[in-house]
């Protein structure tokens, strides 16, 4: 940022403070207040015989098969969304896609130069989406022909994508026609394809245990991003696992280099967004990172990044050999929340790899040795015999029983292990009750980890054993091991940060991928999120709703509550419950299916501010079908500002059906026991009471001055990331 871009912001800043804050702070819309007025409201039919009466037109007499055909006519279109089709994205982008050049390959050709500057030679600057961006995003169904058209701007392998794949890739690239670097990726590197042979649903120690086991197994580069690194024990599983990738790497004749990307806030972001973090801070006590003494082997670099003044860096992933990408929702600190990981091989590591080049920015001291290894030209090895004997290619429950010891790897106790398979075994036995212990108390030990040891749910809210598992179908299976299968679409949905304090930049990849999911579902529409509150969405699950999709919500109750009180941060969940639940007709009403995170252990919802129970997952799935997961949030700071990095997935039949097990049955009891009130979406017991310390769906006119301390905790951390 110069100078005088600063200075452009300050001065934003202060009219957004002194001017538009004010002003959203007394017309924040209150729990009353709907989406939509009551007289609006209305179905397909209804619009339509309004529309024959405004024209003088009487209605056709018609026999009974013609009568039976118009229903079934009628009953089809009510699956498509009555908005008008958005234009197809231009010929440049076609041609940019479909095109051999990317950052990546340039950058291995001439590594003297910067991503960014490899960027500006294949695209050129591009438009700056800064201010007076204030494009809509703009629904609608494309024609198929169309869709054939974006079908051929990906390298899908073999497999052609679904059509409803197809249609939300579509409309991601519709935004890049204005600006190219709303994707945060080359465009030819976009659409792709690959596999995955494993998903985390678990805690945040679940997750950084297969980064360890990744880590120490690298030959030449790993990359690692997340949003918040705080010292803890969380990174003690990363830095530890970095000191033994040293300690394996003696002997060989390079040392491997290791990239680590956080966002700290600093002042020196101000004028260097993209700030090299020397030693002395990287290695201190607030982050924790090796000294370059204790890692004689390996080359590290760190960099805290930061796009003033609300432009998070909230991408969450980590690249290893250019051959193994993870995707995940959570941080690098200590807490309670579930969370989701997604581990992928094949030629989408490629795009991962030229994300993660775009986001450093800036030249790499020392280069990644991998810059001419692509994953396209290699095979995948996690489904090879030599990492899978025979007898260990079963899922996680399969191995609930385990015939010898299997020690939990923890910072004090590592155990390292070399395949996917035995990750599992590690991990399942850990959930599986010791002689004596009762199944329940096995889950509460894995979910207390770190943060709540001794914490147990009240008698009331406990579940019992049968429900956490006697049934094999019931049992937590942190580690969800997919069977072996041929690599399937797969595409990069991001958005880039946005510093400015308005909300504004909404048109970008990720946004766009969701709101087609919402507007071409045929039948329903999975959403799970710590938070749900973007302006933009919530008129598309409305329309989904009324035209016969079942949407089904997944939040966290009271999670960063105080945060998303403040003007424009869009409102805490309870009052965007009842916003959406007030809105609908009472057609559409049931079809809204509004629960609230509840915990393997518990039956009953516990507020995030308890620290206890939280989910952090954020994941979309239109009819079970496609699925886009990553690091963005339901909520106006992923919608509107952070940067984030999401893949869109073209999911088999049995990775769907094993996902929708975990989350609905085996890892969660949010489906069992969360479902929220048909009328208004809030959880109540059976005496009807709200949860402890629930805000309710009325939190004040003036409420959003608590919303500064939920400000300060962002920055801290520890709020809604």
């Amino acid at each position: 940022m110069s100078y005088l871009d600063f200075l452009y912001s300050l001065g934003d800043f202060a009219h957004q403070l002194f001017v538009v804050f004010p002003y959203s702070a007394y017309t924040i819309p209150r729990s009353g207040s709907s989406l939509e007025s009551p007289h609006k409201k209305m179905n397909l039919k209804a619009a339509e015989t309004e529309a024959a009466s405004a024209d003088n037109r009487s209605e056709p007499q018609v026999d009974s098969e013609s009568k039976k055909s118009l229903q079934q006519e009628e009953s089809h279109r009510a699956l498509v969304s009555t908005k008008p089709p958005p234009r197809g994205f231009g010929d440049e982008i076609f041609r940019l896609c479909t095109a051999p050049e990317d950052v990546s390959s340039l950058l291995a050709s001439n590594p003297e130069i910067t991503p960014n500057e490899a960027w500006d030679q294949l695209y050129g600057k591009g438009s700056d989406s800064g201010p007076g961006v204030t494009n809509a995003i703009v629904n609608g169904a494309p024609p198929l022909e169309r869709l054939e058209r974006a079908a051929r701007c990906g390298k899908w392998g073999e497999n052609r994508p679904s059509d409803l794949f197809l249609e939300m890739y579509h409309d991601a690239l519709t935004t890049l026609d204005e600006d190219l670097t709303q994707g945060v990726v080359s465009p030819s590197l976009m659409g792709s394809n690959g596999v995955m042979p494993l998903t985390v649903i678990s805690t945040i120690p679940d997750i950084v245990r297969h980064m360890a086991n990744l880590i120490v197994a690298a030959e030449h580069d790993v990359l690692i991003a997340t949003n918040f690194w705080q010292n803890s024990e969380a990174s003690k599983y990363i830095t530890d696992a970095i000191r033994e990738l040293s300690r394996r790497a003696e002997g060989r004749e390079k040392k491997v280099v290791v990239k680590v990307m956080y966002d700290r806030g600093s002042v020196r972001q101000v004028f260097d967004q993209h700030h090299i973090v020397p030693e002395k801070d990287y290695a201190g006590k607030a982050v924790g990172l090796p000294k370059p003494s204790e890692i004689p082997n390996v080359d590290l670099e760190v960099m805290n990044y930061h796009n003033p003044l609300l432009g998070t860096f909230h991408a969450k992933y980590m690249v290893v050999d250019r051959r193994i990408a993870i995707l995940q929702s959570n941080n690098i600190q200590d807490n309670d929340n579930l969370e989701m990981m997604v581990h992928l091989e094949g030629p989408i590591v490629d795009s991962v790899y030229d994300m993660a080049l775009l986001s450093w920015h800036k030249a790499l001291t020392p280069p990644l040795p991998t810059a001419n290894r692509p994953a396209a030209t290699e095979t995948p090895r996690c489904f090879d015999s030599q990492y899978n004997t025979e007898d260990e290619t079963q899922n996680g429950y399969n191995h609930n029983t385990p015939d010898e010891p299997y020690p939990e790897h923890t910072t004090s106790d590592p155990h390292y292990d070399a395949t996917i398979s035995a990750e599992v075994r590690r991990v399942q036995a850990s959930v599986t009750p010791l002689p004596g212990e009762s199944r329940r108390a096995a889950v509460t030990k894995h979910l207390n980890h770190t943060t709540n040891k001794d914490f147990t749910p009240l008698a009331e809210h406990l579940v019992s054993d049968s429900v956490v598992g006697e049934d094999p179908e019931k049992i937590m299976t942190p580690y969800v091991k997919h069977q072996p299968h041929q690599p399937f679409p797969m595409a990069l949905v991001n958005r880039p940060p946005y510093g400015p304090p308005k909300n504004h930049d909404v048109k970008n990849p990720q946004n766009a991928a969701w709101l087609a999911a919402l507007r071409c579902a045929t039948r329903s529409v999975f959403i799970q999120s710590p938070t749900l509150n973007a302006e933009p969405l919530l008129p598309a699950i409305i329309d989904a709703c009324e035209r016969g999709v079942e949407v089904t919500c997944y939040i966290c109750l009271g999670y960063n509550d105080i945060g998303e009180l403040l003007p424009m941060q869009g409102g805490h969940n309870e009052m965007i419950a009842h916003r959406l639940h007030t809105s609908l007709s009472e057609e559409a009403r049931p079809r809204l299916h509004y629960h609230w995170y509840v915990a393997k252990d518990a039956t009953a919802p516990l507020h995030q501010g308890k620290r206890q129970r939280s989910c952090h997952i954020k994941l979309l799935v239109a009819d079970w079908k496609v699925a886009v997961v990553g690091s963005g949030n339901q909520d106006t700071q992923s919608w509107c500002h952070s940067q984030e990095v999401n893949v869109l997935l073209d999911l088999p039949e049995e990775i769907a059906e094993q996902w929708r097990e975990a989350l609905e049955v085996r890892n969660q009891n949010t489906g069992l026991y969360g479902l929220g009130s048909n009328e208004d979406g809030v959880w109540r017991d059976a005496e009807g009471r709200e949860a402890d310390e629930a805000i309710g769906i009325d939190p004040g006119r003036f409420s959003w001055g608590k919303g500064i301390m939920g400000a300060v905790k962002r920055l801290k951390g520890t709020g809604g990331f």
